[in-house]
């Protein structure tokens, strides 16, 4: 019995023993694996960003986009049309770098060589702020279906390109965007990079779940629900006016932004008056709005004007939905294109597109003062500011004559100017418009 019990206490010891150094095993392995995940982290992670290049957005790329758009309008197009489309290089990597300062925080960049492309991004997400870069190098090469992958870099660290497209395909369902990446892989049959042309050429099998998918991207159905609520108290603010009237915009704006004072209800409430103001059904964005409350047929105006409050709800829908300089380009565009078609440059339009857009940027940041400003019953000079002597009606060639353009000094002293006056507003001046 007694050997029987040394057998046992002996056994017991060892398997003791046994665990113990398999605990101090895993614990080691544990250890060295941490220290490499580590120093693949250090590696990836580089104090200069790979790309440093100005957030903005040229009026060219706006209009390069309305042509793209026009030429493969969706509501044109029939289930399984094989179609080619030619897109500017300068435009992807607009769009590119617009993609990554919008929702990655950082830049980006898409290069052409031959039949080539090298996609350059420098994010730096809020828990790296201050410390570092996560720069990315990918070169891209024509194929048929979406690019192949040559090669990929994570900061100093290459990685294998054959895992670049299985962890982009895991990354994009852990985010829920796995459908859509399906779809993607689906409809795209060709992309062909022409770099002594400096276009890509890309082909595609049309299928429109591919327009309800990105409806459902760029509007969620919860705020869907927001837009259909502002769109019932606008219908209800004007539904005592007679038809055809003109009302103040602050009449309007004010209540319709305290009905709902969340974020999300406030982006919904400008989205809501933008097409409103631009004369556009919000059914062609969303299908279900073609059954909401109408709104009755009128006017509003700011410092007296329709075509200022246009310009600046417009202006601030895209700065609260878009950002600021998708906002910018935009309003810049269409001044260059009614210079040439339209009324006329004008000067007096960007100053309310510039006004709409700081006003955007302060919803979205939600902006104290903002806040204040709209508890009170205030005015279109806290809105606006002054338009007197600014040139308006400019055809193309007085335009040019005068002004030049952007980076011309007259036109530059115009545009001082502008921002002078609005940072001479209470509102713009303690928020320091951008």
């Amino acid at each position: 019995m007694h050997a029987l019990n040394r057998n046992l206490n002996n056994g017991q010891e060892q398997g003791i023993v046994f665990v113990r150094r398999l605990l101090a095993w895993l614990a080691g392995t544990l250890l060295v694996l941490v220290l490499a995940a580590g120093g693949l982290l250090l590696a990836a992670f580089e104090r200069q960003a790979l790309v440093s290049r100005p957030a903005t957005i040229t009026p060219e790329s706006i209009a390069q986009a309305r042509r793209l758009l026009l030429t493969n309008d969706p509501r044109r197009l029939q289930a399984g049309e094989v179609r080619r489309t030619v897109i500017p290089a300068g435009l992807l990597d607009a769009a590119v770098n617009y993609a990554a300062t919008r929702f990655a925080n950082g830049r980006g960049a898409l290069m052409l060589a031959g039949t080539q492309a090298e996609l350059r991004l420098s994010l730096q997400p809020a828990w790296l702020a201050g410390t570092g870069h996560l720069n990315i190098a990918a070169t891209l090469r024509s194929a048929a279906g979406l690019p192949a992958i040559a090669s990929l870099r994570l900061g100093s660290l290459p990685l294998p390109s054959a895992l670049a497209e299985p962890l982009l395909g895991l990354l994009l369902a852990s985010v829920g965007y796995g459908r859509e990446w399906h779809l993607a892989r689906q409809a795209i049959r060709e992309v062909r990079f022409e770099g002594d042309y400096r276009r890509i050429i890309v082909g595609y099998i049309w299928q429109p779940a591919l327009l309800e998918h990105a409806r459902s991207l760029a509007v969620a159905p919860p705020e869907q629900e927001l837009i259909r609520i502002a769109q019932s108290n606008l219908a209800g603010l004007l539904a005592a006016r007679a038809p055809g009237s003109r009302i103040p915009l602050e009449k309007v704006l004010g209540p319709l932004l305290a009905a709902d004072d969340t974020l999300a209800g406030r982006r919904a409430t400008l989205l809501v008056l933008a097409a409103f103001l631009a004369e556009r059904n919000l059914a062609t964005l969303l299908p279900e709005a073609a059954a909401w409350t109408r709104v009755q047929p009128l006017q509003l105006t700011l410092a007296g004007r329709y075509d200022s409050a246009q310009h600046f709800v417009i202006s601030a829908a895209l700065a609260a939905w878009a950002g600021e300089p998708l906002a910018e380009a935009i309003g810049l565009y269409k001044e260059l294109a009614d210079a040439r078609h339209g009324y006329g440059f004008s000067f007096a339009d960007l100053a309310a597109d510039r006004a709409g857009t700081s006003f955007g940027e302060l919803l979205l940041s939600r902006s104290p003062e903002l806040d204040q400003l709209l508890g009170t019953d205030f005015t279109d000079t806290d809105l606006l500011p002054p338009l007197d002597g600014l040139p308006e009606y400019l055809r193309q060639r007085e335009f040019h004559q005068r002004y030049g353009g952007p980076g011309n000094p007259a036109y530059d002293r115009l545009i001082a100017e502008i921002e002078r006056r609005l940072l001479a507003l209470p509102l713009y001046r303690r928020n320091g418009a951008s």
